[in-house]
């Protein structure tokens, strides 16, 4: 009976296994040596990110709806940089860690809630900065606004005491810059006066009615950004959350 070492079937399927074999562990090295690459990238990613969030946040001007509003608007623009690092990191679990680098995912696993939570809070902080930037827009546009009337109730209030030619003339070439139209009779100075009026009264509808356009404007302007930002801090929050509790292994 011929034993199985000396069958040659059997040695040709034995060398085919150990082939496989080593090519399976030869491409098993290439992944991981790629898989270090990733790890590589993802963690200069971060470290621009963090390089980014010194530029954003200093110097701070904490109490200032502007400045918190387009920091936040800021932070959530830059979000994916951090997110992918965050996920090129975390890449292969812990195949390949050293007992510094498993410390390391530990930590960032926990920073990612951390930066889940501040996410959350950025959304009520943004709403009311939004409230709070209106409110002063709408107040700027206002002191613009009684500003501009003023200026055209002074003018009314001369033209009310002008009585003479000379002084309808002298208002006129003031407002025109010079060029004042031919006044000979009374019917000249009473057309003077009240076309004069009639400016005056067209540039008061003026102002308000753009005012009203400025201030609409700017009021679409900002609520487009604050939808924009708010979303996209609760989907910010929402990314970060997921990859802490997809990390649960690195933090065991």
């Amino acid at each position: 009976m011929t034993s199985i070492q000396n069958n040659p079937a059997s040695a040709g399927e034995s060398s085919i296994a150990s082939g496989r074999v080593d090519s399976l562990w030869e491409f098993s090295s290439k992944v991981l040596q790629s898989v270090r690459v990733l790890r590589y990238v993802g963690y200069g990613l971060l470290l621009m990110a963090l390089l980014d969030l010194g530029e954003i946040v200093i110097p701070p001007q904490f109490l200032n709806p502007n400045w918190e509003f387009q920091t936040m608007g800021t932070l959530v623009e830059r979000v994916p940089v951090p997110l992918i690092g965050l996920a090129l990191v975390f890449f292969g679990e812990n195949s390949g860690r050293s007992k510094r680098a498993k410390l390391i995912l530990r930590v960032l696993s926990w920073l990612s809630l951390l930066v889940a939570v501040l996410f959350f809070l950025l959304v009520p902080m943004g709403v009311l900065n939004t409230v709070r930037i209106d409110e002063q827009t709408q107040q700027r546009l206002d002191i613009q606004l009684s500003q501009g009337i003023d200026e055209l109730q002074a003018v009314d209030d001369q033209l009310e005491e002008a009585r003479t030619v000379e002084e309808v003339s002298a208002l006129l070439a003031s407002i025109s810059g010079g060029e004042v139209p031919v006044i000979e009779s009374s019917q000249d100075l009473q057309a003077a006066r009240a076309g004069l009026e009639t400016a005056l009264a067209e540039g008061e509808a003026s102002l308000q009615r753009d005012a009203s356009n400025a201030l609409s404007a700017q009021r679409r302007s900002l609520l487009k950004r604050s939808v924009k930002w708010n979303l996209g801090a609760i989907i910010s929050g929402a990314l970060f959350f997921a990859i802490w509790k997809g990390t649960g292994w690195a933090r065991r």
